[in-house]
């Protein structure tokens, strides 16, 4: 079946949880501090539901960089992101979401990224 131990994952922006990896899914809490930013990235095969759990979140996501919308998230709102949407997370105050997605966690594409991390990434 899958993993059922939490895995903590450091992160420029924070760090995230894994508390779930299957064949079908992943389960993770992304916990990110205050002004800081996820990369501007999108995933050729991943599609993922994030749910703000608590935080305020900036959600910029669309079909193209010119064609982002964003999105002003707090606790309890959710968002689908479905394969090939661009999108990067930028926390407002300190946030955790819950992410759940398809198991493909090395597919990401980043494009643009503070932390100096571009290109396609590893797990």
């Amino acid at each position: 079946m899958g993993s059922v131990a939490v895995r903590f994952v450091d992160k420029p922006w924070g760090h995230e949880e894994i508390f779930a990896h299957t064949d079908r899914y992943v389960g993770k809490i992304l916990c990110i501090k205050a002004g800081e930013a996820l990369s501007l990235q999108y995933h050729r095969r991943k599609e993922e539901t994030l749910r703000v759990l608590d935080g305020v979140v900036e959600l910029a996501a669309g079909d193209g960089p010119d064609r982002l919308v964003t999105h002003r998230l707090e606790g309890g709102a959710v968002f689908h992101l479905p394969p090939a949407t661009l999108h990067r997370l930028t926390a407002v105050t300190d946030c955790r979401l819950l992410e759940v997605s398809t198991p493909e966690l090395d597919d990401v594409v980043r494009l643009d990224d503070r932390y100096g991390r571009t290109g396609t990434s590893d797990p």
